[in-house]
């Protein structure tokens, strides 16, 4: 079965809001892009698939926008061509090599999990939380920046129980920022 991993930046207070002042540096963005390599296909929520694919998606151009680093664009090259599965109620269909999944989350989860690879991603605030609950995340990676942010969602806020984590691997940044995996304890 190919793992599903949960990656998000986190502040020291817990907030997972994308505006909380953890934009990656060089040097994240270069883990960021090496995460995303590993990754067989996403999956996301209506949206975090929205806010995605509106920085992340390559324009009908061809070209990157004037906005984005040199050093940003391997890692747009690598979530535009990766598979994209869109868990949404909302919407009625997606591109960008998207498709959507309704009905069972647990069942449709297991289901691409089956499928050979070496592991898909999630990413968001809401689908991670549902998916914890359910026991279907077998790695979680939390980068953490130095930053209070002092408001916004936290991590894996309204989680029903207590889950204990095993730390598998950890690594500072020049930032200040330290990634630790974790796997579930068995």
């Amino acid at each position: 079965m190919r793992p599903l991993r949960y990656s998000i930046n986190v502040t020291l207070d817990g907030c997972v809001h994308h505006e909380a002042g953890v934009a990656p540096d060089e040097e994240l963005m270069q883990y960021w892009t090496a995460e995303m390599q590993r990754a067989d296909a996403v999956i996301y929520g209506r949206t975090t698939y929205e806010m995605m694919q509106s920085a992340w998606r390559r324009p009908a151009s061809g070209q990157w926008p004037d906005w984005m680093e040199e050093w940003e664009i391997p890692f747009a090259e690598a979530l535009d061509r990766v598979p994209k599965h869109v868990v949404s109620s909302t919407l009625s269909s997606v591109d960008w090599n998207a498709e959507l999944i309704r009905g069972d989350l647990a069942q449709a989860i297991q289901l691409l999990k089956q499928q050979p690879g070496e592991g898909m991603s999630v990413g968001g605030v809401t689908l991670p939380l549902a998916l914890a609950e359910l026991g279907l995340i077998d790695e979680f990676t939390f980068v953490v920046h130095p930053v209070l942010a002092g408001h916004g969602p936290r991590l894996l806020d309204g989680l029903s129980g207590r889950m204990t984590l095993e730390l598998v691997e950890r690594r500072e940044f020049g930032s200040g920022a330290v990634a630790q995996r974790y796997r579930p304890a068995r």
